[in-house]
């Protein structure tokens, strides 16, 4: 399962949504911003900061991962070739 969390203004949230829909990752999608426990739980990841996005992948965190980043956890977890 993979869960992208951040807010609907952030453009690195949207490149990443983009990304995932591109590869064909499904995936689901946290807004922090409306989610108090899932902005806390970002914090909790990131020293506090909220860090968007923050993309759990299986048991990985990645915060504000580049597209690269990404696919290396994806493939580690199996989602893709």
């Amino acid at each position: 399962m993979v869960e992208v969390y951040g807010a609907d203004w952030c453009e690195d949230t949207q490149r990443t949504r983009r990304h995932l829909e591109h590869l064909g990752v499904a995936y689901q999608y946290i807004n922090v911003e409306q989610n108090q426990q899932a902005s806390e739980w970002v914090k909790q990841q990131s020293d506090g900061k909220e860090r968007k996005p923050t993309v759990k992948i299986g048991e990985q965190v990645l915060a504000e991962p580049s597209d690269q980043e990404l696919e290396h956890a994806l493939r580690h977890e199996g989602l893709m070739p």
